[in-house]
């Protein structure tokens, strides 16, 4: 612990990691429209193009390790969870707690969360990723509950060259990635996109994933339109859990696969249209009608008795926001419409008990229908402070169809069984969020911020209709969380700094009981400190994040045979970060080295079971041959450290996901 607090001021790099830039000249879009992140009340991270290029992830958790705050813990292939300002919520509506999405639609709709959802998107030929900490529902609505992911796409208008390029790595990894472009005077066109193998370095693992995005911009005088196609397919072999206490560590081990049957295949689409009228500079009507496509089947290889999910959902909505400048008054308001029809089927091919038996567990529809109209109020009540209000009212109705028989999946007489088929019916949820911030210019080089904010969530489909143990209905309520925040952020020639401290409470916590009953009367607490700095000497930098938190179960919650009440909730490490030093020339030639450093953390309510953490060293360096040429190599684990990328105890077992050993990666890149 002395060694992270020794280290607690190398905190997350809010500006561009590779190269630090004039801090008026950084633009984000937090509050849905373009702002200065100096004005901004709240806190914001992001990574921008540059960085995302140096990077070169083969998975998110390798670019999102640069935020404050934020823990994409990896999984096997392409799989992961997610924490912000949290825990690594997992079960059936964990993902419900973070709104991810792309250009500001989410990535799945609202209701039908996947916690994997991030591989729905190009995030490593992203222009932007950004990162708000916190409830963020007045902007966001549904699911930003402890934090938002936004993947921007580019603006073809500000691609300058086309490229090729050429990675290789062990195990059979290899990756081409593209994007052509041709822009006019009116119109630009950007094709990108990537084509990855992966051999997998356990046993019987690997994937292949391909995503590809058109756009098409138009800008006129008073209009611009942009239209987006996004399209992904992932097809995956994967490994599951090794057993046994440090069972990362033993060579023998570290490498098996213990489910070579389990799979995953998904396939996604996205399509909207972001039509903007822009009068005078002070006033703006965009409109962004979409469509939104997903498709998934996966054998849930956690579960001893592996049963096979198949799941789509297919939707239709709409966002519409004006925005009006009344001199020192700047209104903001909009209204969103999403229809969805989302499809699941569980069936398991061989029994594994009466209660646990072969055959269709569950296969249901449900039509879900959100809309929300929402507005804020800025002020700019002096030269020195901007306050800032907003509110939202959201409405979620699910209409929930069952296409098998009522009640038990299991055959007449057997008690106890595993899975309960609810009958037809009709859920509603009703919802306020409302924020509050202020922004205060200390000086012109130093602003002090500080929010008020709510967040909630609907449950999510799964979790009212996929019963167990007999429950008929689930009787849920919408998670709620109220949080504060008080923030710091500065620059002084070529050093940037964004300091935050935050405490949030969550009501209604949605949770599965010892009886397997999903009921919704847990609380948690979620305290921190979080520091991001950047500095820039001449061609030098050196860039850092880390964080301190406490995550705690908040009531006598039945999630256990014991009392857990003021318990640290699983998986969430107290303290996490990593540091970037690095060079970079005008040539484009660069070297940095990265540590990254995760802390312990319990793996169940009872804190009996416990993963001691880890430190990593990764090595990134790149020449730019000619002009046109340019090659990089990656070391990743250079110490060759053994480590678990994320460690659980299920079933009375110690269980890992392996990290892997030292390995390095090279890219040959052509730009045209």
């Amino acid at each position: 612990m002395n060694r992270f607090f020794s280290l607690l001021f190398l905190i997350v790099p809010v500006a561009g990691l590779a190269q630090v830039q004039p801090i008026d000249n950084i633009t984000v879009t937090a509050t849905r429209t373009t702002s200065n992140v100096f004005d901004i009340g709240s806190n914001i991270s992001w990574l921008d193009e540059e960085t995302l290029q140096l990077i070169e992830q083969q998975h998110i958790n390798q670019a999102l390790v640069r935020t404050p705050g934020t823990w994409i813990s990896r999984g096997n292939g392409q799989e992961h969870l997610t924490a912000i300002r949290s825990p690594v919520l997992t079960g059936t509506g964990g993902c419900g707690a973070f709104f991810t999405a792309q250009d500001g639609i989410s990535l799945r709709a609202p209701g039908f969360c996947n916690v994997n959802q991030l591989f729905d998107a190009n995030t490593e030929q992203a222009s932007s990723v950004e990162v708000l900490r916190g409830p963020a529902s007045t902007m966001y609505g549904s699911n930003a509950v402890h934090g938002v992911i936004n993947i921007l796409t580019p603006n073809p208008f500000e691609v300058e060259q086309s490229h090729l390029s050429l990675s290789v790595g062990p195990h059979d990894y290899s990756r081409g990635m593209f994007s052509l472009s041709n822009t006019g005077d009116q119109h630009g066109v950007l094709f990108y996109g990537n084509i990855t193998k992966d051999g997998g370095y356990l046993q019987d693992s690997g994937f292949e994933q391909q995503k590809f995005n058109l756009i098409h911009q138009y800008q006129e005088g008073k209009w611009q339109i942009k239209n987006v196609l996004a399209a992904t397919n992932l097809n995956q072999e994967t490994a599951g859990f090794i057993s046994g206490l440090d069972a990362y560590k033993d060579a023998a081990l570290k490498t098996q696969n213990p489910n070579p049957e389990a799979f995953r295949d998904s396939q996604s689409m996205r399509f909207y249209s972001q039509i903007k009228y822009i009068e005078n500079d002070t006033a703006s009507l965009t409109f962004t009608p979409y469509v939104r496509w997903a498709d998934m089947q996966f054998l849930q290889h956690y579960l001893i008795w592996q049963p096979l999910e198949e799941n789509n959902q297919s939707s239709i909505g709409a966002q519409l926001q004006f925005q009006k400048i009344y001199g020192k008054l700047t209104w903001l308001s909009g209204f969103e419409v999403d229809l969805t029809k989302g499809q699941l089927t569980e069936t398991q091919s061989e029994d594994f008990s009466p209660t646990i038996p072969a055959g269709t567990h569950y296969d249901y529809e449900v039509d879900a229908t959100v809309y929300s109209p929402f507005t804020q109020l800025q002020w700019a009540a002096s030269e020195q402070l901007d306050l800032s209000t907003g509110v939202r009212y959201e409405r979620t109705k699910y209409d929930y169809n069952n296409r098998l028989t009522a009640g038990s999946a299991c055959a007449d007489g057997v008690e106890n069984c595993r899975f309960t088929r609810p009958g037809d019916q009709v859920a509603n949820y009703e919802e306020w969020s409302y924020q509050i911030n202020a922004n205060y210019a200390v000086n012109n080089q130093n602003r002090l911020y500080a929010q008020y904010s709510t967040g909630y969530r609907a449950p999510q489909a799964a979790e009212l209709f996929r019963l167990q143990a007999g429950q008929t209905l689930a009787e849920l309520e919408a998670e709620n969380v109220d949080s504060i925040e008080f923030g710091l952020r500065g620059q002084t020639q070529g050093f940037f700094y964004d300091l935050t401290l935050f405490t949030m409470h969550k009501n209604n916590f949605i949770f599965q009981d010892t009886n397997r009953q999903n009921i919704s009367n847990g609380e948690t607490s979620h305290q921190g400190i979080e520091l991001a700095i950047n500095y820039q000497w001449q061609q030098f930098y050196v860039s850092a994040n880390g964080t301190f938190a406490k995550h705690q179960y908040a009531a006598n919650l039945t999630l256990s045979q014991v009392n857990i009440n003021n318990n640290e909730i699983d998986t969430a490490p107290e303290h996490t970060g990593s540091l970037q030093f690095g060079w970079r020339a005008d040539s484009g030639s660069f070297m940095e080295l990265e540590w990254v450093h995760q802390g312990n953390y319990y793996l169940n309510p009872e804190n009996t079971a416990e993963y001691s953490g880890h430190n990593l060293l990764n090595l990134r360096t790149g020449w730019a041959l000619t002009d046109k040429l340019d090659i990089s190599v990656r070391i990743t684990n250079l110490g060759d450290e053994d480590y678990a990328e994320r460690a659980d105890f299920g079933f009375g077992s110690y269980r890992y996901f392996v990290g892997e050993p030292r390995s390095v990666y090279s890219t040959l890149r052509l730009k045209f």
